[in-house]
């Protein structure tokens, strides 16, 4: 297939990721609505958040897995049509137990997409393919809880903001059937085999998943714990989600941006980890009553430890893991990088014992061992 068919195609691939990203995340500012309308604990909203990530973490393996032995494609477009049905449900019954069991169904079609295609947008473009897949799924993530923040200014409706992530994920998935596929382009096939390294899973996943676990433990800090910390003298809840999703995804995004038009070395892995460092290090100083001001500073800088750890991951399994195994090893990295999204629930679990502050400063102790880690293999000559 001609180059330009390729190029249609990896713009409907983006489309499924930026919905997906969407889908996913919409529901941060959503909750606020939930919790103060229908009178549901913050245990179980929070949890309903985290749930996600049961549905997510076994999918986001099975993609990859399936990617690689029967094509992206119609795993892609599959876990479109389940993140529609996820938020479907929702839409229709978005108390109690039902709250969980569609926010299940919803991580179960993102996992399908993210690394299914994760890993078609690295088959058509190479490397560069798989930094900007990450980039437009941030944007999907950002994008969605901002909307959502605004509509819920302007209208205390639950059903709106889940209306509209239902017909966002069925749009993509007929652009992305009407598409259809193509084959990788030759600078695709050249960025993934013309360079001579070891290529190996463990090699991928010993560069990898150091970043991987600061990815979405740093935003969930901001987008939840962070936001449900805010000091009483900030009168509007429902904005909260939204800022935060503005401030640290923008943050994520310029990371990203520039890393990829600079072509950023192995270093800033480093620095995405001390940023992740400084972060958590701000979210504890502010305990359990966080001023809006260092909200915003910490939410840069966890926006910045998501951005470069999220590419610097990326990047480590595109470069290292073999090329017949590429969506195995993006659904692993995704599922070590997704189980940050449990993080509210264990902060909250924990609140009672240890405090606001003391979960938080471990956190900050572990990103700094990460920072070390990269240092170690940077200066070994382990990575290139």
């Amino acid at each position: 297939m001609r180059s330009g068919n390729a190029n249609r195609v990896f713009i409907g691939v983006t489309l499924l990721l930026f919905t997906a990203g969407w889908a996913a995340n919409h529901f941060a500012s959503v909750l606020v609505l939930i919790r103060e309308q229908l009178d549901v604990s913050s245990v179980l909203v929070n949890g309903a958040f985290g749930i996600y990530a049961l549905g997510l973490l076994p999918s986001l393996l099975a993609g990859g897995v399936l990617a690689d032995r029967f094509g992206a494609r119609m795993v892609v477009l599959t876990g479109g049509v389940l993140s529609a049905l996820g938020n479907l449900s929702l839409l229709a019954f978005h108390d109690g137990p039902s709250l969980l069991v569609g926010r299940f169904i919803v991580g179960l079609g993102v996992g399908l997409v993210v690394s299914a295609g994760t890993a078609w947008a690295g088959r058509l473009r190479g490397a560069s393919g798989v930094t900007l897949a990450g980039i437009i799924l941030t944007a999907g993530f950002m994008m969605g809880p901002i909307v959502t923040s605004g509509l819920g200014m302007a209208s205390t409706s639950i059903i709106t903001p889940f209306a509209i992530s239902v017909a966002l994920s069925l749009i993509a998935v007929v652009v992305g059937f009407a598409l259809g596929d193509a084959r990788s382009t030759p600078s695709a096939l050249g960025a993934s085999s013309g360079i001579k390294h070891e290529r190996s899973m463990k090699k991928a996943f010993a560069v990898s998943l150091p970043m991987a676990i600061w990815v979405f433990s740093c935003i969930t800090t901001s987008l939840i714990v962070m936001s449900a910390r805010i000091d009483a003298t900030f009168g509007n809840a429902i904005l909260l989600p939204g800022i935060g999703a503005a401030i640290a995804f923008s943050a994520g995004l310029i990371a990203q941006f520039l890393g990829r038009k600079f072509a950023w070395g192995r270093g800033s892995g480093i620095v995405g980890a001390l940023c992740a460092l400084a972060g958590f290090a701000l979210a504890a100083f502010g305990g359990d009553s966080i001023p809006v001001w260092l909200f915003v500073i910490a939410s840069i800088l966890l926006g910045t430890a998501y951005g470069l750890c999220l590419r610097e991951g990326l990047l480590g399994i595109e470069t290292y893991t073999p090329l017949n195994r590429r969506g195995t090893g993006i659904g692993i990295y995704y599922v070590f990088t997704y189980l940050g999204f449990g993080l509210p629930v264990l902060l909250d679990a924990l609140l009672p014992h240890l405090g606001a502050s003391i979960p938080l400063y471990a956190l900050a102790a572990l990103a700094l061992g990460s920072a070390v880690i990269r240092g170690v293999q940077i200066k070994r000559g382990y990575v290139v």
